[in-house]
C-alpha cells in the first residue's frame, strides 16, 4: 500500500488505543483515590479522548477552519495527517512535523508532566502512610505537583496537535484544578494546622521559586 492510499483519518481503533495507552499510563502515576482525585483524572482523560478523536478520527478543527487555512497557507494539504500539526504548518515547517520545533518542545512538556506525576506520587503515598505532610521532592517546590503535571501534559499536547475543542477545554480544566487545589488545601489545613500554614507560606501553589529550599518538618 502506498503512502497516498493510507487514510489520514477515520482510524477509530487508533483513537481507542492511544486514549487507553495514555490514560492507563497516567493512571499508573496519578493513582486517584478520593472523589476529588477521580474528578481531576476524569477531566484529564476527557481531554485526551477529545484530542485523539481529532488526531485520528474526525478532524473537526481542520474542517471548520479549512477556508481560512487554505487562503492563508496555499499549497498545504490540510487533510493530510502531517498537516494536523497546525503550528508546524503555520510557522513554515514543511519537513517531517515529528521533528519540528513545536513537536519536540511538546515532548519536553509531556515528559516533564509525567515525571512530575510519578515523582510526586511516591512522596504523597509515603506521607499518607505515615500520616505526615508531604513537603519533600516536588512538594518542596510547589504545593500541587500532580495538578501541575496534568497541566503540563495537556499544554504539551496542545503544542503538538492544537484543536478548537482542546483549546477551549484547557483553560476550563486549569480553573477546575485551581478550585480543587484550594478545596484540598482547606482540608489539609484543618488536619495539620500551623504546620500547613508555615509550609504554604514558603511554598508556591503551582509556580516554583528556585533557590535554596528551607525544610521545617518531615515529609
Amino acid at each position: 500500500m502506498s503512502h497516498d492510499t493510507v487514510p489520514a483519518y477515520g482510524l477509530w481503533s487508533l483513537v481507542v488505543i492511544n486514549s487507553l495507552v495514555f490514560i492507563v499510563f497516567a493512571f499508573s502515576f496519578a493513582k486517584p483515590q478520593s472523589s476529588r482525585d477521580w474528578r481531576s483524572f476524569g477531566a484529564f482523560s476527557g481531554f485526551l479522548v477529545a484530542l485523539f478523536a481529532e488526531m485520528y478520527g474526525f478532524p473537526l478543527t481542520i474542517y471548520l477552519l479549512s477556508g481560512w487555512l487554505g487562503s492563508k497557507f496555499p499549497g498545504v494539504d490540510f487533510l493530510s495527517h502531517d498537516a494536523g500539526h497546525l503550528l508546524e504548518m503555520m510557522f513554515g515547517w514543511r519537513s517531517n512535523p515529528h521533528f519540528g520545533p513545536f513537536h519536540l518542545l511538546s515532548a519536553v512538556f509531556i515528559g516533564g508532566g509525567f515525571w512530575l506525576l510519578s515523582s510526586s506520587w511516591s512522596v504523597l503515598y509515603a506521607s499518607q502512610r505515615s500520616g505526615t505532610l508531604a513537603t519533600t521532592g516536588p512538594y518542596a517546590r510547589i504545593r500541587h505537583p500532580q495538578y501541575a503535571g496534568f497541566a503540563l501534559i495537556m499544554f504539551g499536547f496542545l503544542l503538538q496537535w492544537p484543536t478548537l475543542l482542546t483549546l477551549a477545554m484547557f483553560p476550563i480544566l486549569c480553573v477546575m484544578y485551581v478550585r480543587l487545589a484550594v478545596s484540598e488545601e482547606r482540608e489539609v489545613e484543618r488536619h495539620f494546622g500551623a504546620q500547613w500554614r508555615e509550609y504554604a507560606q514558603r511554598t508556591p501553589r503551582f509556580w516554583p521559586k528556585f533557590g535554596a529550599i528551607a525544610r521545617t518538618g518531615p515529609a
